[in-house]
């Protein structure tokens, strides 16, 4: 959107003034000095990618239209060698003395050996994966509901297409990995079942924030952007990649070359993410804030500087963050969705309501919403984090946060652009290196579940931005949309009185169950 033109909460007609500005927020401008945050983790990224991408380059060039080349492979294959050989057993003869060695030119070796057999996979990997990412978020941004059907899409068919999928595993006799997306399958239809009742909420708010990501074209752009910065990086680590995949390396060493590589290759995702998710949600926070885009106290080229910070001072938090917030969510969604379903079995509710407590103190200093204040106000991540999460425990907002299922539905069209292109690819990798079907496939999920995440994020930080303006101070969601702030403080009401007729249901039977004790 252009500094000239207004957003909806500017145009929606409502008299009243604008409320005051949190404390925290300093919405006026931003702070004037800022300090770099959590340099520890900024330090270990940077080493991170020094070092993994020295190995890629040394991994892929070694095959690289030849076989070989820095003679790495007698170094793989000398300790198995020394591991298997068996000692001469006593009075055996003495083994013949070897004959001439004879050498093998390695400008002829196999193709299936060579670094570019298998790069054109996972460039087909990151075709498609760039197709689905932008496709996604040209859906979300054109028609009116486009966002809505796609996100319902995946919600609906992510179950069927693990278990179809699941079935190709089985035909092809790669027995491990069509049990492992059977469960998957079986798991998320019952986690869908579980929280079928959330979704009419659930797809209001996201609607919300699609449109509000509409009225800001300027950081879809951000996103389009960050999609091509993380192509350049999956170019090196696909490069890389398939180098390994090249070797013949003993006991299952390319799956553990892969493995650590593949989880430097989601780390870095994770940082682009939450780096789109910082520029995006500071942006959105600010429009909020001070009622619309060409508002008179909206600091000077909001976008520009968001960006500024989130790549410098800010930095350090966001490679922090994206460590450990994305697998605490996940695994709190699945805990929350369980505990929903237990009833009065009370064994099994103690077993749950421990994890619970343990993913609740952890996302006590681990979650998404501490990117609004690292970008707003350049605090570190567990200081923010930790503020976001007594703002909404102090407000009742938390209860709001618990019941929506937002970051669930966004993570389903994640998984799924991830299996489509991680399909196409093993299936294409099926039928010309059978062998490396599944490796390829995987890692080629990998690539899907980034790209599709890079863009999916941007609606998600919008959520964010909604809850914490709403925290902050309702009048801000009720000034933009007073219809949208109605239904979702009638929410939020029939969520807190859920809470308490549940805590006075739970202390009750508890009650019941104490001895009872004559009166003196």
């Amino acid at each position: 959107m252009s500094s000239s033109s207004s957003s909806p909460c500017a145009e929606s007609g409502n008299p009243s003034p604008h409320p005051a500005a949190p404390a925290g927020a300093r919405p006026g401008a931003w702070p004037a000095r800022r300090r770099c945050r959590d340099v520890f983790w900024l330090v270990v990224f940077l080493l991170h990618l020094f070092l993994f991408g020295g190995i890629l380059a040394l991994a892929g060039l070694n095959r690289f239209r030849m076989a070989d080349r820095f003679n790495i492979s007698p170094y793989l294959q000398h300790g198995h060698s020394n591991h298997t050989a068996a000692p001469p057993s006593a009075g055996a003869p003495e083994p013949a003395p070897p004959g001439p060695v004879v050498t093998v030119s390695k400008q002829k070796a196999q193709p299936s050996e060579l670094t570019e057999t298998y790069w054109k996979y996972y460039g087909a990997a990151g075709g498609v994966g760039t197709v689905l990412a932008w496709a996604w978020l040209a859906a979300a941004a054109g028609k009116r509901d486009g966002g809505m059907v796609v996100m319902r899409a995946a919600v609906h068919s992510l179950t069927a297409y693990l278990a179809v999928v699941s079935v190709l595993c089985f035909w092809g006799k790669h027995f491990f990995w069509g049990v492992a997306l059977a469960v998957g399958a079986a798991l998320h239809f019952l986690y869908v079942m579980s929280v079928i009742d959330r979704f009419p909420f659930t797809m209001l708010v996201l609607q919300k924030a699609v449109r509000m990501v509409c009225e800001l074209p300027d950081v879809m752009r951000v996103a389009y952007a960050f999609v091509l910065v993380m192509l350049c990086w999956m170019a090196l680590w696909s490069f890389g990649v398939s180098g390994i995949v090249a070797m013949e390396i003993p006991n299952r060493g390319q799956w553990w070359l892969v493995l650590a590589l593949s989880v430097s290759l989601f780390w870095m995702g994770a940082i682009l993410s939450n780096t789109v998710h910082v520029i995006v949600s500071g942006m959105v926070f600010l429009v909020l804030i001070h009622g619309g885009q060409a508002a008179a106290s909206m600091p000077a080229k909001p976008l520009r500087k968001s960006l500024q910070y989130a790549v410098t001072t800010s930095f350090g938090s966001i490679c922090y963050g994206s460590l450990f917030t994305a697998a605490i969510r996940t695994l709190r969604w699945e805990i929350r969705g369980i505990r929903s379903k237990i009833g009065n079995n009370e064994c099994l509710l103690c077993c749950v309501d421990f994890f619970f407590h343990i993913v609740e103190t952890l996302v006590r200093f681990f979650n998404k919403y501490a990117y609004v204040q690292v970008t707003v106000n350049g605090q570190s991540f567990n200081r923010s984090a930790r503020d976001a999460w007594e703002l909404f425990q102090s407000t009742g907002v938390e209860a709001l946060i618990a019941y929506d299922c937002s970051g669930a539905v966004l993570l389903m069209s994640t998984i799924l652009g991830g299996l489509i292109t991680g399909t196409c690819t093993g299936v294409w990798t099926y039928y010309t290196q059978s062998d490396k079907a599944i490796i390829v496939g995987s890692t080629s999920m990998l690539i899907g579940m980034i790209l599709v995440g890079l863009t999916v994020v941007v609606v998600e930080s919008a959520v964010t931005s909604i809850y914490i303006c709403y925290a902050e101070d309702p009048l801000l969601i009720q000034r933009c949309d007073p219809e949208f702030f109605e239904q979702i403080s009638e929410t939020l009401h029939q969520r807190l009185q859920y809470r308490s007729s549940r805590a006075r249901q739970i202390l009750n039977g508890r009650l019941d169950h104490l001895p009872s004790t004559s009166s003196i």
